[in-house]
Parts: C-alpha cells; sequence; structure tokens
C-alpha cells in the first residue's frame, strides 16, 4: 500500500472533529491524527510495519492523560513499562474510541471476498477512559464500498473509498474532507 494523504471526520454522536494523516511506503506506514470532542482533545499516532501489522500507538489527551502500547506484530503486547498484556493476546489490530480511521487497520491487510466474513481479536482503546480490551470484530465485504461491521451487539454498514478508509460510519462519522 502506498498512501500520502490527509482525511478529516466530523463525529455525529457526540460531537467532534478529527483530521488525520497516513504516510504509508514499502517500509511502514505512519498514521497522526488530533480530535476534538467536547469532553478533551486527542493526539493519536500508529505506526504499522511492512506487513500492515500494528507496532507502536501513542494516545496523548489534552489533560495530561497518555496510553502507549507496543506489538511484537504477532499478537503480544505490553505497555509503556515494557509489562506484557496477555488479555490482548492475538490481537494484531487496534480499535481507537473515537476515530473511524482504525476500522480500516484490518481491511487493509486482508484478502476480501464478497459475503465472506472474517473475525479479529481487536486491542480496543476507550480515548474517553484512556482503557484497553480485547475485542471480537467481524467484518463482512458486502461490495467494493461496503463492510459489514459487527461486534457483540452492535452493527454498522461501514463505507469506504477506494482505498478502505471510511466514508460514512452511519450515526457515528462522517467524512467531511
Amino acid at each position: 500500500m502506498s498512501l500520502n494523504r490527509s482525511i478529516r471526520w466530523r463525529g455525529i454522536d457526540p460531537t467532534s472533529i478529527e483530521h488525520c494523516h497516513i504516510i504509508s511506503t514499502d517500509r511502514d506506514t505512519r498514521i497522526r491524527g488530533t480530535i476534538i470532542t467536547p469532553d478533551y482533545g486527542l493526539q493519536y499516532r500508529i505506526k504499522l510495519d511492512d506487513r500492515e501489522h500494528v507496532r507502536t500507538v501513542k494516545l496523548e489527551r489534552t489533560d495530561g492523560a497518555v496510553l502507549e502500547l507496543f506489538s511484537d506484530g504477532a499478537g503480544n503486547w505490553s505497555d509503556d513499562r515494557a509489562e506484557p498484556l496477555p488479555a490482548l493476546a492475538n490481537c494484531v489490530d487496534i480499535d481507537i474510541w473515537p476515530t473511524p480511521l482504525t476500522n480500516s487497520l484490518p481491511l487493509w491487510r486482508c484478502q476480501w471476498a464478497e459475503e465472506q466474513p472474517q473475525r479479529f481479536a481487536m486491542a480496543w482503546i476507550d480515548a474517553d477512559e484512556m482503557a484497553v480490551a480485547r475485542s471480537e470484530q467481524i467484518y463482512t465485504r458486502i461490495d467494493q464500498t461496503h463492510f459489514r461491521f459487527q461486534s457483540a451487539d452492535f452493527e454498522r454498514i461501514l463505507e469506504v473509498d477506494a482505498d478502505m478508509i471510511e466514508l460514512n460510519y452511519p450515526g457515528l462519522f462522517e467524512r467531511i474532507a
């Protein structure tokens, strides 16, 4: 994958605005984003390796809260003190609330056939609480521009562009630039 682009979303509920920039080369992918919510500002950085596996993620809120995680790319995680996080075993991807961008990570990494669901163990990061937990998620390609996203009792049809980046996440986010 080769990308060098900026994207903006508007959060619908709750109201937010996000700007992120993705630079992807044959060597790695680096993502930087800023989100302004009613309760805080958040900057995040994500680094993926050449196989599109998450290696580092760092979230910093304007109130000073910081969360930093490291992965070996094979599903073994540690925190910023090098303490292992066994609850995240076999999680290759992350899903950060409140950004739609991280839904693209498994889309970029996998081969897709229509109506063939794929299951993922995700390191789900809640920036409201600055906490991380395991989340089982299912993505199913419906057609070239739509994926069904399922997690626990939550389901949405995500609309994506040609780079598999979210255009519309019904009820939560919409692309504005």
